[in-house]
């Protein structure tokens, strides 16, 4: 599987999630309805989804998305955490979840941040 390219194959980062932007007049001008926010967990859980976060340089971490730098957050910890984990699960959010939000940044640049957090992992 590949996100900007980087193969997640090799790496922790075992699933990649678009989310859909459903009845939303903005799908006029999103292909097939996408938007730049899209989710993958990381495979060993909340210490290692936190440690990529911690890993990237150019992306931020958020406490909301939507902006026009790209921004990373972990819903489990942030959004979602007055919800106990099985709730949390039950919502869709799983404990090695990350939510991104992606900017206008220079794709480049941010294939180089993605795959150099990712390999601290490794």
């Amino acid at each position: 599987m590949y996100f900007f390219n980087i193969e997640f194959g090799r790496s922790k980062a075992p699933t990649i999630n678009k989310i859909p932007v459903i009845s939303n007049p903005i799908n006029v001008y999103l292909k097939n309805g996408a938007s730049g926010v899209l989710t993958f967990g990381i495979k060993g859980g909340v210490k290692e989804a936190k440690e990529f976060i911690k890993s990237l340089e150019l992306v931020n971490l958020a406490i909301h998305l939507g902006f026009n730098k790209t921004a990373v957050l972990h819903p489990a910890s942030t959004t979602h955490s007055q919800l106990s984990e099985e709730d949390q699960i039950k919502c869709g959010v799983s404990p090695d979840l990350i939510r991104v939000s992606v900017g206008i940044e220079n794709i480049q640049d941010l294939k180089n941040d993605f795959d150099n957090a990712l390999k601290k992992l490794n």
